[in-house]
């Protein structure tokens, strides 16, 4: 597979990816951003915009926290919308990877 189609891949699945990991509870960018980089690979400077259009779409609210060591941490949480989004997007996924699946079971 060449890079360009990996690229595109974990692009077309980090909404995904992002909303099914604030559906196990709040979290902040850079344990987003780390969380994603050790898992498919995604750069911390992807994430970001990712994040402030996720919340202008109204799919994740957010809130600060001070912190006694450095600068405050913005946690993001999901709202209803996105898990409403979150649902649609987990249907939209398994039914893209079983039709795959069956269109490379063909070719074997």
């Amino acid at each position: 597979m060449t890079e360009s189609i990996q690229v595109q891949l974990k692009k077309g699945a980090l909404d995904l990816c992002v909303l099914a990991l604030l559906s196990r509870g709040e979290s902040y960018g850079y344990e987003i951003a780390s969380t994603l980089a050790s898992a498919v690979g995604m750069g911390e400077g992807t994430i970001y915009p990712l994040m402030r259009r996720m919340q202008n779409d109204g799919l994740v609210a957010t809130r600060l926290v001070e912190s006694a060591s450095g600068p405050s941490r913005k946690y993001y949480r999901l709202t209803p919308m996105g898990q409403g989004a979150l649902e649609a997007h987990r249907r939209d996924w398994r039914s893209f990877v079983a039709a795959v699946d069956q269109l490379l079971g063909d070719q074997t």
